[in-house]
């Protein structure tokens, strides 16, 4: 259990929130009047008073809503607070949807301390009950009670794609794929085929999102510029091998050509990450090999079920 102590807005994106004591928060928007408010995932940002006060140890003399931050609570360490977990104040409830951030430009707080704790201590939430939060609320945490649907990101390897050369149908092929079979498709993705911007993505959804599948379509074979492997490698905690197998067994029977695709198939953190190949069919064909299978697989990463042989 935690206690409220700020509620910060900012009317501009790029300005410094302040606290103003009480907000409104509505739902699968955010904090009523604040610029960062919208229908996304980061609707409602908190930090905790403590590492706050930490930091300001160190000098930094900051204030309430210096970082960005909506919520400041004290008493509860939200870093340490899985994607999912629920938070209620009052009649307000949130369900963190991310944890941490990317600094794409460093601010001012950097600039002073050579460090700032938004992008590594903040988590990001959405409203799923609107009520008002003030200062001095009481702020609980605890796990969803009902079973979370299977979360999952689609990402295409293009380069014409990226450019704009040609319409990408292999991804929205694989999203509605994963839909019909119950999947929460929360990001679809179209990059070049660039190892260093599929790492980049790759970490971020299952770092930060904490996503429970990632699909990638696209640069699996022998050009030079097919690099999904071996970025896909690059950011593995573990292999799981087994699937990518499966993909080309199964495929073999349908075309000898099959043994040319080099994807892959690998665990980061609780997150499953497989390679496809890149036609909207070859997709389809590589999903018939597993999509019924993995959702054990995800269930033991999210520790929701326990091992099992066949009876």
């Amino acid at each position: 259990m935690g206690k409220v102590t700020a509620v910060c807005a900012s009317p501009g994106r790029g300005t410094q929130k302040q606290n103003l004591g009480s907000g409104c928060f509505a739902v699968e928007w955010g904090m009523e009047g604040d610029a960062h408010a919208g229908r996304w995932h980061r609707q409602v940002s908190l930090l905790s008073a403590d590492k706050i006060a930490a930091f300001n140890e160190r000098g930094a003399g900051v204030e309430p809503g210096a970082f960005g931050e909506n919520l400041v609570v004290e008493g509860l360490d939200f870093r340490a607070l899985p994607v999912g977990t629920l938070l209620r104040c009052g009649e307000v409830l949130l369900e963190i949807t991310q944890i941490g951030k990317e600094c794409h430009s460093h601010c001012r707080i950097y600039q002073k301390m050579g460090d700032c704790i938004m992008p590594r201590e903040g988590v990001f939430a959405r409203v799923l009950h609107g009520g008002v939060i003030r200062v001095g609320d009481e702020m609980t945490a605890e796990a969803r009670r009902d079973a979370r649907p299977w979360q999952a990101a689609v990402i295409t390897l293009s380069d014409k794609g990226a450019r704009g050369e040609r319409v990408d149908e292999s991804g929205p092929a694989v999203a509605e794929r994963l839909k019909t079979a119950g999947y929460e498709v929360v990001e679809q993705l179209l990059i070049a085929d660039d190892a260093g911007a599929l790492q980049k993505q790759l970490c971020r959804l299952a770092d930060q999102r904490q996503l429970d599948l990632i699909l990638t379509t696209g640069g699996t074979g022998f050009s030079p510029r097919d690099v999904t492997p071996e970025a896909t490698m690059a950011v593995a905690d573990r292999s799981a091998p087994g699937i990518a197998e499966a993909i080309r067994a199964a495929s073999m029977a349908i075309t000898p050509r099959a043994m040319l695709s080099r994807g892959a198939s690998v665990i980061r953190g609780k997150t499953l990450i497989v390679n496809l190949p890149g036609s909207p069919k070859a997709c389809m064909e590589s999903m018939d090999a597993f999509l019924d299978v993995i959702p054990h697989g995800l269930g033991l990463l999210r520790e929701a079920v326990s091992d099992c042989a066949r009876s």
